[in-house]
């Protein structure tokens, strides 16, 4: 849990900054916490985080490796606006079931548990969380998310991190543009593996390139694949692995 950065941002303009930039509506705020991406003007990845609201400030819930970028980022978009952004001393604590009177349900997925800010590590938790994500199709920054990813390929309309009414933010012409084609050639899946494979290796079908194994859990894994190149039995090292269909 001590990989997470929480962030404040603070401001009269911050609400309107945020909104020209992540890919979620901020103004859902209102109801909950809600998570969001930043993406690059060609649409592409750059970060994804958690935003909450804490009486007069945003906080905001993005990977310890990510962090200092991503201010970087909003500086150097927030020119002359009336926004602070700053470090806190909170640590991110998760957990299963009902959230606590301090915490929030995880908004990608009831089913990842509860997220709270607290001012001591946490260090009482040893659920797999990994083995969740694969189970629940959840991609990480770092490992199936990177600078190459499109967000509708790994998954966040579903996950609930993009708004597609909210107007304009940086990124949004692809975005819209790739939600409306008829279907997604490419994304991230679950997949059958049938012995343990190294995250990052190649797939193939019939000798072709077909994709990308990344966490595994037990027998099943995520992977980025060419579904078109999908559907039969492929291969990555020595195993076989087979896409799984959505249960």
């Amino acid at each position: 849990m001590n990989d997470r950065r929480i962030l404040r941002i603070t401001g009269r303009d911050a609400t309107g900054f945020l909104q020209g930039l992540i890919t979620n509506d901020i103004r859902k705020l209102d109801h909950g916490p809600i998570y969001a991406a930043i993406l690059t003007p060609q649409g592409k990845f750059i970060t994804d985080f958690f935003l909450s609201k804490a009486d007069d400030a945003i906080l905001l819930d993005v990977g310890a490796p990510f962090a200092d970028s991503l201010v970087q980022r909003l500086t150097m978009y927030k020119l002359r606006a009336d926004v602070t952004i700053e470090a806190t001393s909170l640590y991110l604590h998760r957990g299963l079931g009902d959230a606590p009177g301090d915490g929030y349900a995880d908004p990608r997925d009831h089913r990842l548990g509860w997220r709270a800010y607290r001012d001591q590590a946490q260090v009482d938790d040893d659920t797999d969380w990994d083995a969740m994500r694969v189970a629940y199709r959840i991609p990480e920054n770092g490992v199936e998310l990177g600078p190459d990813s499109f967000i509708l390929e790994m998954g966040f309309e579903r996950l609930n991190g993009v708004d597609f009414r909210k107007g304009c933010y940086v990124g949004q012409e692809v975005t819209a543009r790739m939600k409306h084609k008829t279907e997604l050639r490419k994304g991230l899946a679950q997949v059958e593996v049938s012995a343990p494979v190294t995250s990052g290796t190649e797939i193939s079908a019939d000798g072709k390139p077909a994709g990308t194994i990344f966490t595994q859990s037990g027998s099943q894994a995520l992977a980025y694949l060419r579904f078109d190149r999908a559907r039969a039995a492929m291969q990555a090292a020595d195993a076989t692995v087979t896409l799984m269909t959505d249960g």
